[in-house]
């Protein structure tokens, strides 16, 4: 069982970085996969261990390859590796996510990205309505140690969206686009022998989150079941 980011996957995404070609991927293509096989290994003792607590339905390994069709950058691959991890049933909302990447930039997160427009309508109405509870996840000591900097404020409006007043007491919240937490880990830590089981521990302080935000989007502003 793989516990841990080997210093052979770390050390072989520097060296990417530093040559990304596809001249040079052919080269390493042995290197490349020796790493995947042990990411991979990896990403299954992390969904094991999520699925002690939670129910995941797929893990997804995002491809090396990237699109370069619409993008000034012509490099062709990422200079990380990263997975997701779903939750199954209508009736669990949220996801899991995972990027390995050198230089101190590997990141858990996890959360809302880009929702539907009917949802975020709906989380949104919600904020207004009542944000105490919300606000009471995200201070919790065990959350906020673990997610310091709360929601990520970048994928936000600028002003009030439609239909919402800029001067209601929850519009910090209304005006976000995603509902997004993240940790980031030194290449140090994720080398440690418990790095998964640091991982899974984070990823269940998600779980009230979660659960808050399955039952806001699975219920009408009456409470009533929409599934």
């Amino acid at each position: 069982m793989i516990t841990a980011v080997p210093r052979a996957s770390l050390a072989f995404l520097k060296d990417l970085k530093k040559n990304n070609t596809r001249e040079w991927m052919a080269n390493h293509k042995s290197r490349y996969q020796d790493s995947e096989k042990v990411l991979k290994e990896l990403y299954a003792t992390i969904k094991a261990g999520l699925n002690e607590t939670d129910e995941i339905e797929k893990l997804k390994i995002f491809r090396i390859n990237r699109d370069i069709r619409f993008s000034k950058d012509k490099t062709p691959y990422n200079v990380h590796r990263s997975a997701s991890f779903s939750r199954a049933g209508a009736h669990r909302r949220g996801g899991y996510y995972l990027r390995i990447e050198p230089g101190d930039k590997s990141v858990i997160a996890g959360g809302f990205f880009n929702p539907e427009a009917a949802d975020l309508k709906r989380i949104r109405t919600e904020f207004h309505l009542d944000a105490s509870e919300i606000r009471d996840i995200l201070n919790d000591s065990a959350f906020a140690k673990a997610f310091p900097n709360g929601f990520e404020t970048t994928n936000a409006v600028k002003t009030a969206p439609r239909d919402f007043d800029k001067n209601d007491p929850n519009i910090d919240l209304i005006k976000l686009k995603s509902f997004v937490v993240r940790r980031e880990f030194t290449d140090r830590e994720v080398m440690q022998s418990d790095f998964s089981e640091t991982v899974v521990s984070h990823y269940k302080l998600l779980r009230p989150y979660f659960d808050y935000m399955s039952d806001v989007l699975t219920t009408d502003l009456n409470g009533e079941s929409i599934l």
